[in-house]
C-alpha cells in the first residue's frame, strides 16, 4: 500500500546556519487514491518493471508492444556490465521494432516508448 498520510511542507523559515523549518505540519489522507488507481482508462500507461538479470528483459517486452510506455529500473545489474550491455541490447531493438525511443534515466533507469511516443532528453529547469 502507498501509506496511509504523506506530509505536506507548508510555510518554510530559514533560520541562520539551519535548513528550512517547518512552521507547522500538515497530513493528507492519500488512502483514497489507491481505490482511483485500480482499472485506469487509458490508452497508454506508464509501466514500470524492474530487472535482476537479462531474461527477466523478454517478460516486459511485451508492454512496450502494447502501447504502453517502459520504465525499467536496472539498478540490480548496474554493477555487471555484461548483463547491462546485454540488456540495453535488447531494449534498443525493441524500440526500433516498434518504431519508438529509448534513453536512460540517471544511472538506474532506461525508458523505452511506443511508435508516436518521443523522449525530450532536455531537462525542465524551473530557473
Amino acid at each position: 500500500m502507498i501509506g496511509d498520510f504523506i506530509k505536506k511542507k507548508t510555510h518554510f523559515k530559514k533560520k541562520k546556519g539551519k535548513g528550512p523549518q517547518l512552521d507547522s505540519e500538515e497530513y493528507i489522507d492519500l488512502t483514497h487514491l489507491v481505490e482511483e488507481t485500480e482499472g485506469i482508462d487509458a490508452d497508454t500507461l506508464i509501466k514500470i518493471a524492474e530487472v535482476h538479470r537479462y531474461e527477466d528483459v523478454r517478460e516486459v517486452t511485451e508492454e512496450v508492444y502494447n502501447g504502453n510506455i517502459l520504465l525499467v529500473d536496472v539498478e540490480a545489474v548496474a554493477g555487471n556490465e555484461e548483463a547491462m550491455s546485454r540488456i540495453q541490447d535488447e531494449l534498443k531493438a525493441l524500440a526500433s521494432d516498434v518504431s519508438g525511443d529509448i534513453a536512460g534515466i540517471g544511472h538506474n533507469y532506461i525508458a523505452v516508448t511506443p511508435d508516436d511516443i518521443g523522449i525530450d532528453r532536455k531537462k525542465i529547469k524551473p530557473f
